[in-house]
């Protein structure tokens, strides 16, 4: 059923691309959501991720891979840098403070507040931090990207993007303890 959508999108058929959408719509939505304050944002990043779906599918060989998996992953890489676009047209509005001497959380491997909680918690918690540190802490955190990695994409230092992580980290330590200071446990991601 893949293969025939996204030869019907090859061809620019508007009943496949609106049943791609419709099949991929929430997994777009929740990795937007990851990255905006707002649903209508995530709802403009996921529009704008799938403008571009539509545009390049024609670069997109179904012949190298097993489809399905290969198609998430290519449709989360794309929905992820729309979002990171996104969020360097908001950045243009903040202030960003670099640190050269940055003290930042060190994992302890041990279980964090954040392992006790729901999905949609967690998303609520990170969609109260500000976007340069919910960027960083979704990049870093949740997609594996490195600091180098997120340095070159969003125009940063390699010592921004680990305050910036830091921060997100304390942030979230602090929401943590006033939403639910019972099940706190130190560690943030």
């Amino acid at each position: 059923m893949l293969t025939a959508l996204l030869a019907g999108c090859r061809q620019t058929e508007r009943g496949s691309q609106r049943r791609l959408y419709g099949l991929y719509y929430s997994f777009a939505m929740g990795i937007c959501l990851r990255y905006t304050r707002t649903r209508d944002e995530a709802m403009e990043a996921v529009n704008d991720g799938f403008l571009k779906v539509f545009r390049d599918v024609v670069k997109f060989d179904p012949l190298r891979h097993e489809i399905t998996s290969s198609f998430r992953g290519w449709l989360k890489r794309i929905m992820i840098h729309t979002a990171i676009d996104h969020y360097r047209s908001q950045q243009k509005h903040q202030y960003q403070q670099e640190l050269n001497d940055v003290a930042y959380a060190q994992l302890d491997g041990g279980l964090t507040a954040l392992d006790s909680l729901a999905y949609d918690e967690l998303l609520v918690l990170i969609q109260q931090l500000s976007p340069a540190y919910r960027t960083a802490f979704n990049l870093f955190v949740i997609d594996g990207f490195t600091h180098e990695e997120i340095s070159r994409r969003l125009g940063i230092s390699v010592g921004t993007s680990k305050s910036n992580l830091s921060k997100a980290r304390a942030r979230l330590k602090e929401l943590l303890k006033k939403t639910s200071p019972h099940a706190y446990a130190g560690h943030v991601g």
